[in-house]
């Protein structure tokens, strides 16, 4: 009987792989990532009052050009996002090829912020162009998130954020305001090593405030950000190392005007600026 088990097991794993060859393919792709950042940056300001963050997200493609995914970060917390410890975003999109080495991404960006307070949720569309030459990537892409409630200039004064702190109301309360951003990333694997380097430049154009409760994503109206690093594949693991500087030209006189909702809360780093220039590490997992 043991030989007969023996011989049946044999006899299906030798035939296996021509069973799994008959498989139609699944015109369905998942993938994601987990990873862990010494400080969450978005656009060059720190969204984890300068400390380590946890993020991860996943994303279904279909083979057709549409897409789903979400994202999820931690974040510093108290004042900012209506006290959310957490920013989670919904995405979809479709990717259409242009030509062989192009290609054309249109898609929307919902942010959300759980457990926080009201009105600090916004949409974002976006398109990105990008294009492979070689061992270079390059991708110039738009965003613009039209006017609402979570961008408007609510509280456009020191002094009236501190009030908003003691219970008073906000300047301009319900005002909705527009938010437009611009970037370039170029990327390139240096040959025979597992390092890639990268690079970023981005430009915002939003409402000189931070909105209903630290939302708004162009704090001080405009401003330049940018981003110089290396990432470096671990051989045999889904892991990945990165370093990056990263910086923007927001004017010190800029972070005060906007103080206390521009600064670090807790007690190590108090008061320190969230938008001066750092060097951020990173481990990422892809699956």
């Amino acid at each position: 009987m043991k030989y007969q088990i023996a011989c049946a097991a044999l006899a299906l794993m030798t035939s296996a792989p021509a069973f799994a060859q008959e498989e139609p393919s699944s015109p369905v792709t998942v993938s994601g990532s987990v990873g862990l950042v010494s400080d969450y940056r978005f656009r060059g300001v720190s969204q984890s009052d300068r400390g380590m963050a946890i993020q991860g997200g996943i994303t279904a493609t279909h083979e057709s050009g549409f897409y789903v995914g979400t994202w999820a970060s931690s974040l510093g917390g108290w004042g900012r996002f209506g006290g959310s410890n957490m920013e989670l975003d919904l995405v979809a999109g479709y990717a259409m090829p242009l030509g062989e080495n192009a290609t054309l991404d249109v898609g929307l960006t919902w942010y959300m912020y759980p457990s926080g307070a009201d009105k600090t949720d916004f949409a974002e569309p976006y398109v990105k162009l990008s294009s492979q030459i070689g061992p270079v990537k390059g991708l110039i892409g738009v965003a613009y998130a039209p006017k609402q409630q979570a961008l408007g200039r609510w509280s456009y004064t020191a002094q009236n954020a501190n009030d908003v702190l003691e219970g008073l109301p906000y300047d301009n309360e319900g005002d909705k305001e527009d938010n437009f951003y611009g970037w370039v990333d170029l990327s390139g694997a240096v040959p025979n090593t597992p390092v890639t380097l990268k690079a970023h430049m981005g430009w915002s154009n939003g409402n000189p405030g931070l909105g209903p409760n630290g939302t708004s994503i162009a704090p001080t109206g405009k401003y330049l950000d940018w981003l110089v690093g290396a990432d470096v594949a671990i051989p045999g693991t889904p892991l990945t190392v990165g370093v990056a500087y990263v910086d923007t030209d927001i004017a010190r006189v800029e972070e005060d005007y906007l103080r206390p909702n521009f600064m670090v809360n807790d007690s190590k780093d108090a008061g320190k600026s969230i938008a001066r220039s750092t060097i951020l590490f990173s481990l990422t997992a892809a699956f």
